[in-house]
């Protein structure tokens, strides 16, 4: 079954953030537009590089209204260490929350069970709580947040402009489409 249209489940889990040990539920992540990106395990290869991209582009998401939150199976404890002694992650303003019961990545259907790590999972959260984007793909790939930047403007347009559709490659403040019977096989 798919997790688009879905609300997100119960949890609690610790993270660091900003130098301090922080809770993040399922209530932290209502009243506000959340993207959530799961990476395997920190100390990785590609994972740094995604935190970077995701802390580079932060002001964009934090202008667009949402909170970003890092997902690893580790714990809150090596986020702290993860953060202090990675120049990439050390950019990170955003939680960096620790996995390590699995109950996340279970929730949000990225663990991998053989390995107990996760599989890169993007998944962009409307103030509802609400799933309406998902993206999950094998680790050896790492993402470009600027299309999960686009795809939470198209959440957030299409959420605010009902019976609008976001055609490919939309991006703010381009044209969008009213699906109509007249539309059919025209584009």
């Amino acid at each position: 079954m798919s997790l688009i249209n879905t609300e997100v489940q119960p949890f609690r889990a610790q993270a660091f953030h900003n130098g301090k040990f922080i809770e993040v539920t399922d209530a932290s992540l209502k009243g506000k537009w959340s993207v959530i990106i799961f990476m395997p395990a920190a100390f990785t290869f590609n994972c740094p590089t995604e935190v970077e991209d995701a802390a580079d582009h932060y002001a964009d998401f934090q202008k667009a209204g949402a909170e970003v939150y890092i997902v690893t199976t580790d714990t809150h404890f090596s986020h702290k260490v993860w953060h202090e002694t990675s120049p990439a992650v050390g950019k990170a303003k955003f939680p960096l929350v620790g996995d390590p019961t699995h109950q996340l990545t279970r929730a949000f259907d990225v663990h991998i069970d053989e390995e107990g790590l996760a599989l890169r999972g993007t998944f962009v959260i409307n103030p509802e709580g609400v799933i309406k984007t998902v993206e999950i793909h094998s680790n050896e790939i790492a993402r470009d947040v600027k299309e999960t930047l686009r795809k939470l403007k198209a959440a957030q347009f299409t959420a605010s402009h009902p019976g609008q559709v976001c055609p490919a490659k939309w991006q703010e403040g381009a044209k969008t489409l009213t699906p109509s019977l007249d539309l059919v096989g025209k584009i």
